[in-house]
């Protein structure tokens, strides 16, 4: 994938991870966000199928874009704390994926469970340097999982089959299908 192939994607992805969460907010309300997880979703597929890089840009842009633009989520502490989690599981995602070799399952697990705790880590250590009270560091980890269950099983469920199918398309075929 060449370098405007990458921004193009990126700004597919990011423009993708800002429709999402709005789509569901106009369903019903920003709690689903949180239930669901909508914004995830173009972040992991920009790792899986444009690489870690464009991967780590969407985390990162798509959280702050989308609090400026809508209004969600709020920029402190939330998105902030987003732009750390996000890039972490489309580096990982995309890393293990086409440099790895690993499966779309096995990547996308680990990279969920390296975006959580990266997320404790980072809310712990830098939510007090901004006057917020720290999280327990394996909170994301643990009460993040059970409180977005429905998301995370979503993401299970489409995420892989999106891949294999995204990868037949002309702009994905310069590396080898991962069938």
């Amino acid at each position: 994938m060449n370098y405007s192939q990458k921004i193009t994607m990126s700004a597919l992805f990011i423009a993708l991870g800002i429709l999402f969460p709005m789509a569901f907010h106009m369903a019903g309300g920003p709690g689903l966000g949180s239930l669901f997880l909508p914004m995830h979703i173009p972040v992991f597929l920009a790792g899986f199928l444009a690489g870690p890089t464009v991967g780590i840009t969407v985390g990162i842009i798509t959280p702050i874009l989308s609090s400026f633009l809508t209004g969600m989520p709020p920029l402190v502490p939330t998105a902030l704390m987003m732009a750390v989690e996000l890039p972490i599981f489309g580096l990982v995602a995309g890393l293990l994926y086409q440099k790895y070799e690993k499966s779309t399952f096995v990547s996308l697990v680990s990279a969920m469970i390296a975006g959580r705790v990266v997320y404790g880590l980072v809310g712990a250590a830098a939510l007090p340097l901004l006057g917020l009270d720290a999280i327990p560091v394996w909170a994301p980890v643990t009460t993040g999982i059970v409180s977005s269950w429905p998301g995370i099983l979503i993401q299970l469920i489409i995420i892989p089959p999106i891949v294999r199918a995204a990868e037949h398309l002309p702009v994905f075929s310069t590396r080898p299908s991962r069938g």
